[in-house]
């Protein structure tokens, strides 16, 4: 990093990225901002200067007017709708009219189609008025208009505070109006380089962007190079205008594979070619076919999109996938109706199952096709021919295309040679398909992103691998030799050999469910013992060998009674003439009068959704591939397998499990940090003996170099995350001074814990410590069970968890002499679900709403007697929820007051939980609580009759006196929209200042805050 100083502060690498954007990017410098009045996220006189020229003066005045407007985000408006709608007018053009009677025209606010037309510039600590006042280090301008921002921090700072400078700008009480068209927010030091988003994305989803093959780069550092990488002209046009979408409520970007994945494609299909795009699972490749598919439709006029599964459920997914994104994609019903549609021009973008080009079946998990393309004809139309110019995506491209090219053939005999086939795959390439099949008949590699660096790039979680054998013994040889004598003696040799393989295989089957029943044991046991299991936080799978053992592993789950909520989902269906057979019996029990597919269909949403309530999935082959539950951690292996399936089996635990976002530290210990496969087959023999090399046994099909990284070894890894996770939290302690104890440990992380101005500076650090000593204690309980395994003595065991048990106490002390457990900090469940209720500041009303009626209504019905404690406890936490939440949505408004009602509710709660209280006592005073919490004024203090009276009066400790001045100061004050102009709130500030007399500045600016958030003033 040349002429970047060790330690450099903020400011100076604020200076080096402004001097970036201007002389290297060619960004217009606009200034320092921060004095400046006004500043927009739309700036009309730059916008103006762009468009001036270009369309007439009137038609300009219109489409700005428009366009602003839009961009205002009126009270109870939805932000994701509102930035919705801006995104549309700056991508297609905001169609005015420039008198009443003309045709309406589009004026386009960018040029898209030419970067370096636009007029790109940098502000930089630019002051925005919203609710409360916030300075962006650096906004991006294209044509005057804010669609990107910049968070810098100095090297020894977390960019993550970036990220969460960037999160809490957008919340409504800050400065979200600002945020209506913004498409990339930007975050990063000169450490960590950068990490990017959009609007209303969590800290977890910020991506880092890497570049590939980049050269030029050797005087940058990481921040430097990432910033030249993501911002310049043509990258950031290309990426706000082709890889931005608005998926099902959520706006997305895409990820670094998934750009030069789609630009890869895109230049093979330049040359009218095809290929193979190898995305590993859970890596995105469903948005990325999205993205190609706009692309190709946009670009030309012509074209047709066809994308191909092999699977019901992906058809459905691809379907879900599209229609989220308001992509209209028609599903073809049969094959008649799929070349019906291929022989008009009517749709665009379609899906299919692959089966509709041949006839299928299904051996042992293995697709079979049987393809007559004569045949096939005799089915289509007479005047049968395809049109337009037709795009071919394969889904699982890998799968359906392995038969030596011959359904591909037959697809492409039909569709035209002119059509151009893309194939998606998830898992890597047997050496056979790249060396004789799928390469020479796809037209070779387009792009590849492998499994190590999806887990790099934090994309998917790390694999956790245990073998675990259940060894199985005749418990006497000479028993069944003498039964095979007596029973063979008038037999001829042949007639032995066929009954000993009949034995053989009645063997397997006896001795299979005493060790089956083993393995229930061995499972019911984890859910016991391993945290993410047993908090009901995770779930499991188990993949058994054939639909009989499923059946016989749900029936020994349910006759024990402990791992009761779990389900068989194969591909068995109920029938007539099998009555007698126990998986019919078992199956009939289980659907319990529903068709399977309603069953499974209600099972896949309760194990996604509530994996508390659907703890284990017992599948054959089912459900392995194209079946993604975040909630998924286990991975239980009871069947032979290998190379593709196996590869996607394994994968189905390594998602990301997004609810961990909204933990405490003290519910960290059961997020998800890595899944684990559990084999009971010793598939991967040679990984027992830490020889990693997955080129020999359960992946032999696979190059190395495209399966490495898959899978480690539990005990071995778990022994050196552990050592990490220790020698972190001691490297960050180290400067403590001698003799390292509480005081020591205190004056280091708080300094003086009475001055604001110590705990704020010091606030880093114990942020850090919060969150290494939280993933000390995740590794230390993961191999807490196997220490003496992983090699460690007595002695040494003991003295490691007398560490974790050091700092895990340290940690508490210093949250408690701090203030944080008070303060609600970034690692405070509660600050996470008061962030959440200000996202969703508009369900906010409907909760007001809930509580007059239906939580009213709740509270009336359950106080019958004769519901039971279940249902009576499900409903006293849905009420408590409810208040909770009326109470978290309003606490800025009048912070005592709900502080009052909030404890007030912990300890009603506490008493229903102890059965201290009646059930009925407990709902009459709930319901008032929740009464007093959405009307404060009930409480009937003679004049103190508005919610911005009661405010005052509990602010100044039940002054009516003072309050009442005070209110007056500021009705007397306080001019329309005040809140938004800097002069306007500060006189109203100044009049809340004299009304009050005597007042520290932190007692002013408390004040003041409960004043902007009142609507009353």
């Amino acid at each position: 990093m040349v002429g970047i100083k060790v330690g450099q502060v903020e400011r100076k690498t604020q200076n080096r990225v402004v001097e970036l954007f201007k002389n290297v990017l060619n960004y217009q410098y606009l200034g320092n901002w921060q004095d400046r009045e006004d500043n927009s996220n739309v700036e009309v006189d730059l916008l103006k200067q762009y468009l001036n020229g270009k369309y007439s003066d009137v038609l300009i005045q219109k489409a700005v007017n428009e366009f602003k407007k839009a961009c205002m985000l009126p009270a109870g408006s939805n932000f994701f709708e509102v930035n919705k709608e801006v995104y549309s007018l700056l991508r297609y053009g905001v169609k005015v009219k420039e008198t009443v009677d003309s045709n309406p025209q589009t004026v386009y606010l960018i040029n898209w189609d030419e970067p370096e037309k636009n007029n790109f510039a940098i502000a930089e600590e630019v002051t925005v008025y919203g609710q409360a006042e916030k300075r962006p280090d650096v906004v991006l301008y294209i044509n005057g208009i804010a669609i990107g921002v910049i968070e810098l921090k100095r090297s020894v700072v977390s960019v993550s505070e970036g990220i969460q400078q960037n999160i809490g700008n957008q919340r409504p009480e800050y400065i979200q109006n600002f945020f209506t068209t913004m498409q990339l927010l930007m975050a990063g030091n000169d450490t960590e380089g950068l990490r990017y988003a959009t609007t209303e994305t969590p800290e977890k989803y910020w991506l880092e962007w890497k570049e590939e093959n980049a050269t030029g780069f050797d005087t940058y550092g990481k921040l430097d190079r990432q910033i030249i990488q993501l911002c310049n002209k043509s990258r950031i046009i290309d990426i706000i205008h082709n890889f931005i979408i608005f998926d099902a409520g959520t706006k997305k970007t895409c990820r670094h594979n998934q750009y030069f994945g789609v630009k890869a494609a895109q230049k093979r299909i330049a040359e009218n070619k095809g290929g193979v795009i190898w995305h590993t699972q859970g890596s995105g490749k469903s948005l990325t076919m999205v993205w190609l598919a706009k692309w190709i439709l946009e670009h030309d006029s012509d074209a047709r999109v066809l994308v191909i599964t092999d699977r019901t459920e992906l058809d459905d997914q691809i379907k879900l996938v599209f229609n989220g994104v308001d992509e209209d994609i028609w599903q073809a019903p049969s094959s008649r109706r799929l070349f019906a549609e291929l022989n008009t021009t009517d749709k665009r973008l379609l899906c299919s199952l692959v089966q509709k080009f041949a006839r299928v079946s299904n051996t042992n998990g293995n697709l079979e096709y049987d393809i007559d393309v004569n045949e096939i004809r005799t089915t289509l139309p007479s005047n049968f021919s395809p049109k337009g110019k037709i795009y071919v995506f394969v889904d699982e491209c890998h799968r359906s295309h392995r038969d030596s090219g011959k359904l591909h053939g037959a697809m492409k005999e039909l569709l035209g040679e002119s059509t151009i086939f893309i194939g998606f795959t998830g898992t890597p390439l047997l050496k056979i398909d790249k060396e004789r099949n799928s390469f020479v008949v796809w037209g070779g590699l387009i792009h590849s992103y492998k499994y190590d660096q999806a887990v790099k790039d934090g994309v998917v979680l790390d694999l956790r691998y245990e073998a675990r054998a259940v060894e199985q013994d005749i418990s006497s040889q000479e028993k069944i030799d003498e039964w095979f004598d007596r029973k063979t003696a008038n037999l001829t040799e042949t007639a032995k050999v066929e009954l000993k393989k009949r034995w053989g295989t009645m063997q397997n089957l006896m001795s299979s469910k005493t060790r089956m029943e083993k393995i229930v044991i061995d499972i019911e046991a984890d859910f016991e013992t391993k945290p993410r299991l047993q908090s009901g936080r995770g779930n499991a799978m188990l993949v058994a060998s054939s639909i009989y053992e499923a059946c016989q592993y749900y029936k020994m789950f349910q006759d024990r009674g402990y791992l009761t909520k779990c389900a068989v989902i194969t591909s068995y269906e109920p029938g007539a003439l099998d009555t007698a057979s126990s998986e019919y019996q078992i199956y009939t029990k289980m659907l319990n009068g529903k068709s399977t597919k309603e069953f499974e269909d209600d099972t896949k949403k309760m194990f996604r959704k509530y994996p508390g309530q659907m703890q284990l999935l017992i599948v054959v082959d089912k459900l392995l591939t194209g079946f993604d539950a975040p909630s998924a951690t286990y991975l239980y292996i009871d069947k032979n397998m290998q190379d593709h399936g196996l590869f996607q089996a394994v994968c189905r635990v390594n998602r990301l499990d997004d609810k961990d976002e909204n933990e405490s530290e003290a519910g960290a210990r059961f997020n998800k940090d890595y899944g684990y496969v559990i084999d009971y087959r010793d598939l991967f023999k040679k990984l027992q003996k830490s020889v990693c090399d997955y080129t020999g046994d359960a992946f032999s099909g696979f190059d190395r170099d495209d399966v490495i990284g898959l899978l480690k070894d539990k005990i071995e890894q778990g022994k050196e995350d552990l050592e990490n996770a220790l020698e972190s939290v001691e490297a960050l302690c180290e400067p403590v001074a001698a003799p390292r104890g509480l005081s020591e440990y205190i004056q280091y992380f708080c300094g003086d814990t009475e001055s604001v101005y110590a705990l704020k500076e010091t606030e880093q650090k114990r942020l850090e410590l919060y969150k290494v000593v939280s993933s000390l204690c995740r590794k230390y309980e993961a191999l807490a069970g196997d220490m003496k395994t992983a090699g460690y003595t007595k002695k040494e065991a003991e003295r490691i968890k007398d560490r974790v048990k050091h700092f895990q106490v340290m940690s508490q002390e210093i949250k408690m002499a701090s203030g944080d457990w008070i303060d609600l900090k970034k690692y405070d469940k509660d600050m996470r679900n008061l962030f959440d209720q200000y996202v969703l500041a508009k369900d906010s009303e409907v909760l007001n709403n809930f509580d007059n009626n239906a939580l009213l209504q709740l509270i009336e019905n359950a106080k019958d007697d004769d519901v039971d404690e279940i249902v009576q406890a499900s409903a006293a936490e849905t009420i408590e929820n409810n208040v909770r939440r009326m109470i978290s949505d309003n606490q800025q408004t009048n912070p005592k007051y709900y502080e009052k009602m909030s404890a007030l509710l912990t300890e009603l709660v506490k008493k229903r939980k102890q059965k201290d209280i009646e059930y009925r006592e407990y709902l009459e005073q709930i319901e008032a609580l929740a009464k007093r919490a959405r009307n404060p004024v009930e409480d009937n203090v003679p004049g103190i009759d508005t919610k911005g009276k009661k405010a005052l009066y509990d602010f100044f400790d039940e002054d009516k006196g003072q309050a009442l001045k005070v209110y007056t100061a500021i009705k007397n004050t306080a001019q329309a929209d005040w809140r938004g102009n800097p002069m306007k709130r500060r006189t109203v500030k100044k009049a809340i200042s004299d009304s009050c007399g005597i007042m520290s500045g932190e007692q002013l600016d408390k004040l003041f805050d409960l004043v902007v958030q009142n609507v009353e003033f």
